[in-house]
């Protein structure tokens, strides 16, 4: 069964991503003799971050333990350019003696000794200059990853892809896409409007970011979050009987009566099946439409009694096109949803606008 969720959870940040992938670089190259700065180059060119730690013959791939993170290398590098450990320091914002025992701590991770230390300055040993020729491989191509996944990450964030039920789309999402778009001016967003079904069917094809649902649960394969709360009402125009009835609707009657209805699929049909499932179940449908407008229009044309969500009449309450006639002993209240495809919790343009949801 899906399950509902909340949304936390940062993005991955650059730090991280880049240290996997240049330490991978260099665990395929790694090697004790001159020889070995040929293999690392060949291993940072292709940059796949899977790095042989283990021992000839071995089945799984892992990193030697002796492969410095990739924060270190930077200032490996940074001592090699200045001739100054102060200066290489300052360069990646850390301390000097931060960075003193950095290098100290790579030289005991790598058994080697890298920087020589006098008082006119810092000197790379020979092993530290040809460390220091591998890191640079390491750190461009680790750049070169960054700057993929930056673009990856744009492209994402340059569309937003929503799906979303009638109510939810007519009633609710322009004010929340209005001030996305004052957040994220250059995202382009589409919105696609369908029953609740539909919803999830897209979702799950891969054809929206994220969804908004009117159902009772949950759709299967999905996760969601409630944003709202909404109520079903039965309409008639004032010209029909029931707009003078002084008592409500027994929920008995209101299932024999032929209503009309959206169509199987939708949140609001949903909802009234269950409501009424135990009072007989609903009619035939006078007439089964496939939008709330639609639905609207009929009743307040006088076709017959139908069953809106009060956030799609409030106009025409107010106007008296439509009269909203009270039912007694049936539970119409049903919670809105925003859904997600489960363990693909939204990220980008579709997290925020998750949040503005809430706010």
């Amino acid at each position: 069964m899906s399950r509902e969720r909340g949304t936390g959870g940062a993005e991955p940040v650059r730090g991280t991503g880049g240290a996997g992938f240049g330490a991978g670089a260099a665990g395929r190259g790694r090697g004790t003799s001159a020889g070995a700065g040929a293999d690392v180059g060949a291993g940072t060119s292709a940059g796949s971050g899977t790095g042989s730690g283990s021992g000839p013959g071995s089945g799984t791939a892992h990193l030697s333990h002796r492969v410095p993170d990739l924060g270190a290398l930077e200032l490996l590098l940074a001592v090699a350019r200045h001739g100054s450990l102060g200066a290489a320091a300052r360069e990646v914002g850390i301390t000097q003696p931060a960075a003193s025992s950095r290098i100290r701590s790579m030289e005991r991770q790598l058994g080697v000794a890298l920087v020589d230390r006098s008082p006119r300055g810092s000197r790379l040993t020979d092993a530290g200059a040809l460390v220091t020729d591998w890191a640079r491989r390491i750190v461009e191509s680790a750049e070169a990853f960054d700057a993929g996944v930056q673009a990856l990450r744009g492209r994402r964030d340059s569309r937003l892809r929503v799906v979303a039920s009638m109510t939810i789309a007519e009633y609710l999402l322009p004010g929340w896409l209005i001030a996305l778009r004052a957040e994220r001016p250059d995202t382009a967003v589409s919105l696609q409007a369908g029953n609740s079904a539909v919803v999830a069917e897209r979702l799950l094809a891969g054809e929206a970011d994220l969804g908004f649902v009117e159902g009772l649960a949950v759709p299967d394969g999905l996760d969601g979050t409630i944003v709202a709360h909404d109520r079903l009402a039965v309409v008639v125009a004032p010209s029909h009987p029931w707009a003078r009835r002084r008592k409500p609707i027994d929920p008995a009657e209101l299932a024999a009566t032929p209503l009309v209805l959206r169509e199987h699929g939708s949140g609001t049909r949903q909802v009234l099946d269950a409501a009424l499932a135990g009072h007989g179940g609903l009619a035939r449908p006078l007439l089964e439409l496939a939008s709330t407008t639609a639905v609207k229009a009929a009743a307040v044309s006088g076709a017959g009694p139908a069953v809106l969500s009060e956030l799609a009449i409030a106009e025409e309450l107010s106007s008296r096109r439509l009269v909203a006639v009270p039912v007694a002993g049936v539970r119409l209240a049903r919670d809105l949803r925003a859904v997600w495809p489960t363990g693909h919790r939204p990220t980008g343009p579709a997290r925020d606008l998750l949040s503005l949801t809430r706010s």
